[in-house]
């Protein structure tokens, strides 16, 4: 019973709502040829059951989705045309949050966040579509940036409807009701408007463009790259023209443009004389440079002149036929000397020329006193050291004769195989006998019999160990891995240095009195750089790259006791080239691979050619060193403030992050010691 009280009014509504369209439309005293009207009057009815009657009344098909439900209101005091019956649903579905989309000849009803992706109107057809029909524009923009624009427009389209910009082509897409994207047609319209009026040339006849254009933006501050707050007046843009000593100037505002044109005209006066002095301060060039520039220009073109023959005098009419009078042609007058003089406290120029000269200088250091990049090489110099070494022998001797009346035998051998050099105390049987505490390292296994007392070279007795044999085994391993990774910044097309190491002093001399003089003996020495050196001068190109000249330089002292001198000895690894690399980009300069492999073998004839007992007669060593070397490289190109900023700031936080773990662990017995932490970067 419940569920038939509850289907009893929609039942009732429906049949009221058919009953009252059809008596209204039955009723009509007299319907017009051209036009039939009814009187609309649906009060909580149900959507369905209108959408049904609509289409009896305009024969359109309808497709309903089942989630469309709902109550619907539609009240009219005057009769309204028939076809008006068709917007007007549409309409009333558009409140209740639903679409109508048309596709063969039947009307689909759908929530309204399906209805854009139906088959609606597009292009030229969607244009003619009147109404709450969902349609499909696409907007070609002209002027403005379609990414830019979207964010805009989005707020204006309906909530689950689409647009979306397409850069390829600088075009808008909207998806949305048909009324409500011509009303955002007519918006795109007066939005993609040409920015800025007419570019207008002011010609000046005496003063420098350049001059001219920066006193301008130093007294009108629209005409700054960034102007003021927000809402300030329009600004202007000013280009140079060195070539026609011309200023060009667009703006939208007519009255800044009459501000700038008659500033203009008002310093583009003659100057005091053919002797003007001008200063000049630059904001990024040295003084000194740019004017060593301005005089090989200057000397050149005198020189120029010099070397053309002057045209022939020319004769004009100026009375009656007696009235000739004689003229040089102007080009044959020289121009008064120029002189260009750098002042390096304010890094000024101060130029001495006439006008037309000093413009014509004027335009090129504009064009010289511009911001040069930097360039930050990060350099990494690895170096790989690899090396093993083995050694096995017997050595034995027989000096128990010594000292015996008769005749006696004494021998032995003696081999020098060994790394050290022959005389070694720690790897020879005759050394150990002298001093037993040198022995070298490795296993060493002997046998002693007392102490023996043989005659020194001197005449003396010496009395040494009866080390009767002695026997040595050693394999080693060592590996060095030397890693820097030194980095360089520099202005472009200057050479920068980096030295990392020691400064070493090498004797270069000495004396010493062969007399009883005063002379005091002394030595001359020579102090040398050892460690990593690392020189670089880049130039960038148009193109983006970057040119590399390098010296790069990895110096040590030598620590190999087999190698003797005069003086310290120093081991060295340089390159030197001129390499092309792309910004950011890594490249290998080159590298060393060195391979050293030694083998000697020390043995008594015959007796050491014997297998197996032949090892009590032989001394034998092996040595095997590697090393390699490689550098690689990689610059990275600064061109601006916010680029420099960035790099500072980072390694600044590198350094500072290390400062703040340098602490120190907390003990009860020792005062604490906080650690130096350099202060935090803020922001400017």
């Amino acid at each position: 019973m419940p569920n038939k009280s509850t289907r009893k009014p929609d039942f009732v509504t429906r049949f009221l709502a058919s009953v009252a369209l059809a008596a209204l439309i039955a009723s009509s005293p007299a319907l017009a040829a051209e036009e039939e009207k009814v009187t609309l009057n649906f009060v909580n009815a149900d959507i369905v059951s209108v959408i049904k009657a609509v289409g009896a009344h305009t024969g359109k098909n309808f497709i309903l989705d089942p989630r469309v439900t709902g109550t619907v209101n539609i009240v009219s005091d005057k009769p309204v045309p028939k076809e008006l019956l068709y917007p007007m649903l549409l309409s009333v579905l558009r409140t209740q949050g639903y679409a109508a989309v048309e596709s063969n000849g039947f009307v689909k009803i759908v929530p309204e966040a399906e209805g854009k992706t139906g088959a609606s109107p597009v292009g030229e057809a969607a244009a003619r579509v009147p109404g709450d029909r969902i349609v499909t524009r696409v907007f070609l923009l002209q002027n403005e940036s379609a990414l830019q624009l979207v964010p805009v427009l989005r707020p204006l389209v309906t909530a689950n409807n689409f647009v979306a910009a397409y850069a390829a082509n600088n075009a808008i897409v909207i998806t949305d009701y048909a009324e409500n994207v011509k009303r955002i047609e007519s918006i795109i319209r007066a939005i993609d408007q040409p920015t800025g009026g007419d570019v207008q040339v002011i010609h000046l006849a005496h003063a420098s463009a350049v001059d001219i254009a920066q006193t301008i933006r130093g007294v009108i501050p629209e005409t700054a790259p960034n102007p003021g707050a927000p809402g300030s007046p329009a600004k202007a843009a000013i280009a140079i023209d060195p070539r026609t000593n011309s200023l060009l100037v667009r703006g939208d505002n007519p009255g800044l443009l009459g501000r700038i044109k008659a500033l203009a005209a008002s310093l583009d006066t003659p100057g005091a004389g053919a002797g003007n002095i001008h200063v000049v301060y630059l904001r990024n060039a040295e003084a000194a440079k740019i004017a060593d520039t301005l005089r090989g220009l200057l000397s050149g073109a005198e020189a120029s002149r010099a070397a053309t023959p002057a045209p022939a005098t020319t004769a004009a009419i100026t009375g009656g036929s007696s009235g000739m009078q004689s003229a040089t042609s102007p080009a044959a007058q020289a121009a008064p000397s120029s002189i260009v003089q750098a002042y390096g406290p304010t890094n000024s120029l101060i130029i001495t020329a006439p006008e037309p000269t000093y413009r014509a200088l004027r335009s090129v250091i504009d064009k010289l006193d511009v911001r040069r990049a930097q360039v930050l090489v990060e350099a990494l110099v690895v170096e790989v050291q690899t090396g093993s070494a083995s050694e096995f022998g017997v050595q034995f001797q027989g000096l128990s004769g010594i000292g015996r009346d008769g005749r006696q035998v004494i021998g032995g051998t003696n081999f020098s195989t060994s790394p050290s050099s022959a005389t070694s105390f720690g790897t020879n049987i005759i050394g150990l006998a002298q001093n037993l505490a040198s022995i070298g390292t490795g296993l060493n296994v002997g046998v002693v019999n007392g102490r023996i007392t043989i005659p020194g070279p001197d005449g003396t007795n010496i009395e040494i160990l009866n080390l009767g044999v002695l026997a040595r085994a050693l394999e080693g391993d060592a590996s060095v891995n030397v890693l820097s990774k030194p980095n360089v910044l520099t202005l472009d097309n200057e050479e920068a240095r980096l030295l990392v190491g020691q400064n070493v002093p090498f004797i270069t001399g000495s004396y010493t009195p062969t007399s009883s003089s005063a002379t005091n003996p002394f030595q001359t020495i020579e102090r040398k750089d050892i460690g990593l050196t690392l020189k670089v001068k880049p130039q960038i190109t148009e193109a983006g790259t970057v040119k590399l000249a390098i010296f790069q330089e990895v110096s040590s002292i030598s620590r190999d006791a087999t190698v003797k001198g005069a003086d310290l000895i120093t081991n060295k690894r340089s390159l030197e080239s001129t390499v092309l690399v792309d910004d950011g980009q890594i490249i290998v300069l080159g590298g060393l691979i060195q391979d050293d492999q030694q083998s000697s073998i020390d043995k008594v004839p015959l007796l050491g050619d014997i297998p197996f007992l032949g090892s009590l007669f032989k001394y034998e060593s092996r040595s095997h060193k590697k090393t390699n070397l490689m550098v690689f490289l990689r610059p990275y190109v600064l061109r601006d403030d916010a680029s420099s900023r960035a790099l500072t700031t980072d390694r600044y936080d590198y350094i500072r992050n290390l400062q703040g773990g340098m602490g120190f662990e907390r003990n009860i017995l020792l005062p604490p010691v906080a650690p130096e932490q350099l202060p935090e970067l803020k922001p400017r």
